[in-house]
C-alpha cells in the first residue's frame, strides 16, 4: 500500500507539473495546424490572382504547409520540455547535404519559379535561349520543352534559361521576317522595289500592319541588294520566309527584273 500510494504521489506531482504544459501544448498545436492550413490557402489563393501556373501553386502550397508544420512540432516539442537544439541541428545538416548534393537540381528548381511567376514567355510562344529556337511545348518546374524549326525536341534546364538571354519572338504577337533579294545593277532599282512591295502586300499571311518595306540595303559586288521586311504572325513565320523569295523572284521574272550574273575574275601571270 506504501508502495502504491507513492506512485500515485508522483503521478499527481508529474500531472500537476506537466499537464498544463501538455494542456497549452496540444491547445498550440491545433490552433497552429488551424492557422498553417488557412495561411496555405491564402498563398494559394494569392498565386491564383497572380496567374501562376497550377503545378506551381500545388508544389509552393505543400512546401510552406510543410515548412511551417515543421516549425510548429519543434515549438510543441520545446514547450513540453524536449530538447530541440539537436534536432534544428539535425535539420540543418540534412538540408546542407541535400542542397549540396541537388545543388544543379536546385538551381533549375529555383529558374523555374522564376520562370513561372515572372513569364517570360509562355507555351505556345517562339523563343530563343542557350543557341536553341523553337516553340516552346511545355514549362516543367526543372526544365523547358521547346520544339524546333526541325521538328526536334530540346529540353533546356531551367537554371540556364533564367541566367541567360531569352530572346521572345511571339511577345508582341507579330515577327519581321529578314529576307535579302539581289537584282542585277542595271535594273530599274524603283520598278523592282515596287514589284516585291506589290507581292508582299496581296499575300494573306504579312500583316498590313506594321506596313512591309522594300529597301536597298548595299550596292556592290555586281548586284544590287534588296531588304524585303514582310511582317507576320509568328505560325507564318516559315511559310512567309519560303513563300515570299518565290513569289517575288517569280514576279522579278515576269517584269523583266534579271538577278546578278555570277563572275569570276582570272589573272594569268
Amino acid at each position: 500500500m506504501d508502495k502504491m500510494s507513492s506512485l500515485a504521489g508522483q503521478f499527481q506531482v508529474w500531472v500537476m507539473h506537466y499537464g498544463p504544459k501538455i494542456v497549452f501544448a496540444i491547445l498550440v498545436f491545433v490552433v497552429g495546424l488551424t492557422v498553417i492550413n488557412w495561411a496555405s490557402k491564402m498563398v494559394a489563393k494569392s498565386m491564383r490572382r497572380k496567374n501562376v501556373d497550377a503545378s506551381l501553386q500545388s508544389f509552393l502550397a505543400s512546401m510552406v504547409s510543410v515548412g511551417l508544420k515543421v516549425l510548429l512540432l519543434i515549438t510543441v516539442a520545446g514547450m513540453l520540455g524536449i530538447e530541440t537544439t539537436s534536432f534544428v541541428a539535425i535539420i540543418g545538416a540534412l538540408g546542407l547535404a541535400v542542397g549540396l548534393a541537388l545543388q544543379g537540381s536546385l538551381a533549375n528548381f529555383a529558374g523555374g519559379v522564376l520562370i513561372l511567376v515572372f513569364k517570360p514567355f509562355k507555351t505556345g510562344d517562339l523563343i530563343e535561349s542557350g543557341g536553341q529556337t523553337g516553340v516552346v511545348q511545355e514549362i516543367q518546374i526543372f526544365n523547358t520543352v521547346l520544339l524546333t524549326p526541325e521538328n526536334k525536341t530540346v529540353i533546356l534546364a531551367n537554371g540556364g534559361v533564367s541566367n541567360n538571354t531569352i530572346i521572345n519572338y511571339s511577345k508582341h504577337g507579330n515577327l519581321r521576317v529578314d529576307i535579302t533579294m539581289a537584282i542585277a545593277p542595271d535594273m530599274d532599282i524603283t520598278k523592282a522595289k515596287e514589284v516585291a512591295l506589290q507581292v508582299l502586300k496581296t499575300n494573306d499571311k504579312v500583316l498590313a500592319e506594321p506596313a512591309p518595306s522594300v529597301n536597298v540595303i548595299k550596292v556592290g559586288d555586281g548586284m544590287v541588294t534588296l531588304a524585303v521586311r514582310p511582317y507576320t504572325n509568328p505560325d507564318h513565320y516559315w511559310d512567309v520566309f519560303f513563300g515570299i523569295q518565290e513569289q517575288v523572284k517569280n514576279a522579278f521574272d515576269a517584269n523583266d527584273i534579271a538577278g546578278p550574273t555570277p563572275t569570276r575574275v582570272i589573272i594569268n601571270k
